[in-house]
């Protein structure tokens, strides 16, 4: 994934010159500053802004995220002019620090950092104590007067820049380190003296030399030379692309490098490193939080090899450097307004300061951050609002894993829908039924995929895990409507539904995972885990509340929910929905004694038959009606008519045709006539939507009764129902006004035999491209517009929802498609169709309402574009609801700094 580079540098209004590719802080002042994070980074705009506010930092230099942009334009080779800016500032660095790089006397150790505009935590590469060789270690002896010290910097060295530079496996290092404790009965790296150290060191670099052919280099230029390029390297290795695709984080940004004077937590007893947050980042509680190691560099605390100490204890080991980092943590959160994440080295009892940033923290800890940051007149209302991503939110909603325990992947899939699940296998909807409800377990259900079939067995099933499909393929969609954690598209998994099993193969292990064997499913990671693992239930509290209440202020759009039961609506209710803006019709005829009346009605061979069949739907339906504007009293809810093809309602299989046929009381031969009948080679562009209405004008007009006989009986109770009939896949204005008509005539029939007025609407599902073209005619006939864009995404780019996993990955990979376009909005391209068909349509109905109803309608992005193009409302599935309200928010904030 190469990176474009510009023709001129530009840093949010800093004119800077094309030349100038280094930027020097040290000894209290500092070329950059924290406002120039594009250019610099965002670690080498804070050691910037660290450097003049007078915090101690050990001095450097930082090279610019434009110097990588230009290092993959030239094929990985230095722009002109950069070499000798580093030996510039090199020099500036030897007087700032009285040492000398590259001598062996009194060297100078530099570390060498990547250091991206936006945070990668973990993603890229760090090198400590570069400068060290054969003769630099002697002299540091010579300096020091601790020859452990030395050789303990050479031996942390050498393998940081073995695996970083000269890409050999970190374990192998690990093992020779390893097997040297085992042989002096040590545990801890600590206990390894001087003598072992250097002998570590001889069999480190015959390690290097056994797999590179080539000895350890010696020149100080050189090993600074090469661990450059491997810091601009690493802005794309895997892990820190998959990092920035999952993040949405774009991938020409490019990374800074940070070479700075190193200083020694490794020197003794009086020396030390430690990590600290301002506040703590899993609860938000006001309150110092961090660990320290004494006698350690700064990747022994990360590493799990030795256990810290809390950071409350160092007032005690050193009480002056724990005063002076407390007075140092809270200028930082003052000045930078915000919770910081700090790395500190202790040298000699001497404190420095090596990175702040603004801290990762958990949902709940962001919230209340945010709240009492309000409170304390540190940051408005309206910045407390931009401080919380929405996606964040859905920690808060849903149970998760306790990330305190240590648990086993199995396998990864794609996280499509939130939370946490633990449960037994099961391998189809029936048992999942029954297990449930009859036996009284725990599942999660396994499908290759699912279909509308397996809804009752998604709804007793604590988690969904299907093979394939993607992020809004049937069991995303219908998990994140229910509040249900799914993943999907797990491909590592191989099912055999008939021996109710299924594999997974891994390091060239095969694990076999049978019916009734425990699972946990990571919703929001997309990780399944093999066995139980321990769960975090929700709560949340006043902080949210308030918090929720300043974005409802802001925010201009309407948000709605998509909801198909009672139970759902209510869900959504709760959260802060303003209506229904998807009540999907179909789910309601796989309910218990409804898909035979259903099946029924397909076998009709007559219009008196199907009637017939449909009116034993008509009385359910109208109940179902009934519960959602119940839950909804006072807010509209906007039903679409039937949608998918009747295929779908059908059995598949010859053991479920046969145990059908008997239900109905047909023969297998004419149920498998019926069957192959109906079988498209494109349901989705097939028999579907209003087509079914235009051919079987009865279906709709069941419906549409059972709609208004529903509103009508509540209304006589006292109750307001806002009902709104959706006709979808419209693509021909004739096919709206034939449809349309039917239900009017329908409407008002009802509502003069029930003697009650309903003001109601009937609008349309803009999702056929054409509709889009045509939007001035339809708005003609349409009271509303709905943009249903799971179809309209695929429909304008051709692509398949349920398959585009087999080739999306190539295509972000590769930089084809940033992001997969059925989870964010295409604005390029879906979001042009959007614009015309609202301006098309307003141009005949300035009154016109438009929303949008597809999954985009909870995606951050997609909601700031439907607010900056004028629509009246987003719909989502419940637990959404609260991401959309934030994110509608921020979408008003940030075109108001625009």
């Amino acid at each position: 994934m190469p990176l474009a580079t510009e023709s001129k540098t530009k840093n949010e209004g800093n004119k800077t010159s094309m030349k100038k590719y280094v930027y020097f802080f040290g000894n209290g002042k500092a070329e950059g500053t924290k406002d120039q994070r594009i250019l610099l980074g965002g670690k080498g705009a804070n050691l910037a802004e660290m450097t003049n506010l007078g915090i101690p930092v050990p001095p450097g230099f930082t090279i610019t995220t434009v110097t990588c942009k230009e290092f993959y334009a030239l094929g990985e080779k230095w722009p002109t002019g950069l070499e000798e800016e580093i030996a510039a500032n090199l020099k500036q660095l030897e007087e700032a620090t009285g040492k000398k790089f590259g001598s062996k006397d009194n060297p100078l150790l530099v570390s060498v950092r990547s250091g991206a505009s936006v945070s990668l935590p973990g993603m890229m590469d760090t090198i400590l104590n570069l400068g060290i060789n054969d003769e630099a270690v002697a002299g540091m002896i010579r300096k020091s007067g601790n020859e452990r010290f030395a050789w303990d910097a050479y031996r942390r060295f050498i393998q940081m820049f073995g695996n970083v530079v000269l890409e050999m496996e970190h374990h192998g290092f690990e093992h020779i380190l390893q097997d040297k404790k085992k042989k002096l009965k040590v545990t801890e790296d600590t206990k390894l003296t001087a003598a072992d150290l250097k002998d570590l060191v001889a069999q480190y670099k015959a390690y290097v030399k056994k797999f590179t052919k080539k000895d350890f280099p010696q020149n100080a230029q050189d090993q600074l030379k090469l661990a450059c390029n491997a810091v601009f390297k690493s802005w794309n290795n895997d892990r820190a692309i998959t990092y920035r695709n999952l993040s949405k984080i774009p991938h020409d940004l490019g990374t800074g490098v940070n070479v700075q004077s190193m200083v020694f937590g490794n020197m003794g007893d009086t020396s030390g490193t430690g990590v600290a947050f301002t506040r703590d980042p899993g609860t938000g509680e006001h309150k110092f939080f961090g660990e320290y190691l004494m006698n350690a560099q700064g990747e022994d605390v990360v590493a799990g090899i030795r256990t810290p100490n809390p950071i409350s204890s160092l007032k005690s080991t050193m009480p002056d450097a724990y005063s002076q980092l407390e007075t140092i943590y809270q200028k930082l959160e003052k000045h930078f307004r915000d919770m910081q994440d700090l790395e500190f080295t202790i040298e000699d009892r001497k404190l420095y300061l090596l990175q702040t940033r603004n801290g990762k923290r958990s949902a709940a800890a962001a919230v209340k951050i945010a709240c009492d940051m309000v409170k304390e007149g540190l940051i408005t209302k309206d910045e407390a609002i931009l401080r919380v991503a929405p996606e964040q939110l859905d920690q808060l909603l849903h149970p998760t894993i306790d990330t305190k325990v240590k648990h086993k992947i199995l396998a990864k899939g794609l996280p499509a829908s939130p939370g946490a699940a633990v449960g037994q296998v099961v391998f189809n909807a029936e048992d999942a039924i029954e297990w449930s409800e009859e036996k009284g377990r725990k599942v999660i259900l396994v499908r290759r995929e699912t279909s509308p079939e397996d809804v009752g067995g998604m709804d007793a099933a604590e988690g969904i895990l299907t093979a394939t499909g993607g992020m809004t393929s049937h069991a995303a969609v219908v998990a994140r409507g229910m509040g249900k954690c799914c993943i999907a598209g797990c491909g590592a998994i191989h099912i055999d539904g008939s021996g109710k099993f299924f594999t997974v193969t891994s390091h060239g292990q095969t694990v076999k995972v049978r019916e009734g064997d425990l699972l946990t499913l990571n919703g929001s990671t997309g990780e399944v885990i093999l066995g139980e693992t321990k769960l975090v239930e929700p709560e949340l509290g006043s902080d949210f509340k308030q918090f929720m209440s300043w974005a409802d202020a802001v925010r201009k759009l309407k948000i709605r929910t998509n909801a198909d039961t009672p139970a759902d609506a209510k869900i959504a209710r709760d959260f802060g929905a303003e209506g229904i803006g998807l009540c999907r019709t179909e789910h309601m005829f796989f309910g218990e004694n409804r898909l035979k009346s259903m099946r029924e009605m397909i076998l009709a061979e007559n219009e008196a038959e199907r009637i017939k069949a449909l009116k034993k739907l008509a009385p359910l339906q109208k109940g179902d009606f009934k519960g959602i504007f119940k839950a909804m009293a006072g807010l509209p809810v906007t039903i679409r008519l039937l949608d998918p093809p009747l295929h779908e309602f059908l059995p598949k299989g010859e053991k479920e045709l046969k145990k059908v046929a008997k239900d109905l009381k047909v023969s297998v031969k004419e149920l498998h006539k019926k069957v192959e009948s109906l079988h498209e080679v494109n349901p989705m562009l097939g028999h579907r939507g209003c087509r079914l209405a235009i051919t079987y004008p009865e279906m709709y007009k069941m419906q549409v009764e059972a709609i208004f006989e529903a509103a009508c009986e509540l209304a006589k109770e006292g109750l307001k129902v806002v009902p709104e009939v959706m006709i979808p896949l419209v693509g021909i204005l004739g096919e709206l006004t034939f449809t349309k008509k039917d239900a009017i005539e329908v409407a008002e029939a009802v509502m003069a035999r029930r003697k009650t007025k309903i003001e109601y609407l009937v609008g349309t599902m803009i999702e056929i491209p054409r509709a889009a073209l045509i939007a001035d005619e339809i708005a003609q006939e349409a009271a509303f517009f709905s943009f249903g864009t799971n179809d309209l995404t695929q429909m304008a780019f051709g692509f398949s929802r349920d398959d585009i996993g087999k080739f999306l990955p190539f295509y972000i990979e590769k930089g084809l498609l940033k992001v997969d376009p059925f989870v964010s909005l295409d604005q390029h391209g879906v979001g042009k169709l959007i614009e015309m068909a609202v301006s098309k349509g307003r141009s005949v109905k300035p009154d016109l309402k438009v929303g949008i109803c597809g999954e985009h309608g909870g995606d951050p992005s997609s909601i700031e574009f439907c607010h900056k193009v004028g629509l009246n409302y987003v719909s989502c599935s419940p637990y959404r609801v609260p991401i959309a309200r934030l994110a509608a928010a921020q979408a008003v904030l940030k075109e108001k700094k625009k």
